[in-house]
């Protein structure tokens, strides 16, 4: 074994997923057999998928899966190249353009992952003179993106605001302060206090970017987020989005004003080192956009189950913290439990998904239940009673 090999197979993962794979509790990786639907068969395993991004319901549906196939017979299976050189479609400049309008910005850049958003657009926004300020459970890209940076990295306490405004009182008043924060904090399902945000953005002539990954699709006018949802869109100064949850795709965006965007089509090292969307990606991301737009109700659908998920979880004694959203934590509190009860749960034909450190405290262990516009109440009425089985049976409600 090698001097590197050797390093790695000290890191306590290694003896984590080994213990868990033993005691048949490991929960990671499991195959699904064909569409991501509110039913999936894995494994020969029926179960109810309470475990997807999904919210709008639309990554089976016929008409993006024509669009992507449609595009691909159009334009091939890629573009061979990076949006900066030869891999510029006429669709992807529709694709942003549509985005912009839709989210209420000049312009957009589109880029091949949601995670390469953050992770490239935050370091070219600030310096070495500069702060970023994130709330200390943004998104992992997030953390990435400020970590490439050489600006001063700051972080506040979970949606306080007075801590944020202590933070924003150590910085340097004529320097650039970016502000950046999840709409939607994914674990969890709360929302971000983007009201104060914004006022302290004024107070202290800050920069703010809100990352709209699981606010796109769900809150909103149209599902234009959770800055259109508090109506502060124009007080915003940078919006990310993905296509990998509610636009049933890959990929992601940053929009902003046309300084910014400019700046950035020239700049960003993961937009021009990388290459393109593919044109099936691209295709369905804006096909996906076009229902979202054209159809209320689903959005209005996805609200009813899940209004109606808040309240049977709470009428059963589920703890769910502060979610208003349909990511609904089911605390745990426990690591060891909260793999035991994946598994028991996986073999009572629920799928969720464990929360462990460092995607949470270790104090904060939960599993993760997330809600589609196409899941019934039947199906939740379900998924409650075969978990509260087994959250009964490890004594973690009565």
């Amino acid at each position: 074994m090698g001097l590197l090999e050797e390093k790695l197979s000290k890191h306590p993962f290694f003896s984590l997923a080994k213990d868990l794979k033993e005691r048949s509790i490991y929960p990671y990786f499991r195959e699904i057999e064909g569409k991501q639907g509110t039913e999936v068969e894995m494994g020969g395993h029926h179960v109810l998928m309470f475990g997807s991004n999904a919210y709008t319901g639309l990554t089976g549906d016929d008409r993006i899966i024509e669009a992507g196939c449609k595009a691909m017979r159009q334009y091939g299976s890629g573009c061979a190249g990076s949006r900066f050189l030869n891999g510029t479609l006429d669709i992807h400049v529709q694709l942003e353009r549509e985005l912009a309008e839709w989210v209420g910005m000049d312009d957009t850049l589109c880029i091949s992952t949601g995670f390469t958003v953050n992770s490239g657009v935050i370091p070219q926004l600030v310096g070495k003179d500069d702060y970023i300020i994130c709330d200390d459970r943004d998104h992992a890209s997030i953390v990435d993106g400020r970590r490439l940076s050489f600006a001063t990295q700051l972080r506040y306490k979970h949606n306080d605001m007075a801590d944020l405004e202590r933070v924003l009182k150590r910085c340097e008043p004529d320097k650039v302060k970016l502000i950046i924060v999840d709409g939607v904090f994914s674990m969890e399902g709360d929302l971000c206090n983007l009201p104060a945000i914004v006022e302290l953005k004024k107070k202290y002539n800050a920069t703010v970017m809100v990352d709209e990954a699981h606010g796109l699709g769900v809150f909103g006018r149209q599902g234009r987020g959770v800055c259109d949802h508090f109506g502060l869109t124009k007080d915003v100064d940078l919006i990310m989005g993905t296509f990998s949850k509610s636009l049933a795709s890959i990929g992601g965006f940053i929009a902003a004003n046309q300084t910014i965007i400019d700046y950035l089509r020239h700049t960003c090292r993961t937009y021009i080192f990388s290459a393109s969307m593919t044109p099936a990606a691209t295709a369905a991301a804006l096909e996906a956009l076009h229902i979202i737009q054209n159809e209320p109700e689903r959005i209005e659908a996805l609200w009813d189950v899940t209004n109606y998920a808040l309240k049977r979880f709470k009428e059963e004694g589920f703890e769910i913290g502060e979610t208003q959203s349909p990511i609904i934590p089911l605390y745990v509190r426990d690591m060891e439990k909260t793999f035991i009860v994946v598994a028991r749960a996986f073999e009572e034909g629920v799928f969720i998904n464990p929360v462990i450190p460092p995607a949470c405290a270790p104090s904060d262990t939960l599993v993760r239940y997330a809600l589609m516009a196409n899941h019934t109440k039947e199906q939740v009425d379900q998924s409650v009673v075969r978990l509260k089985k087994v959250f009964k049976e490890l004594d973690i409600i009565k």
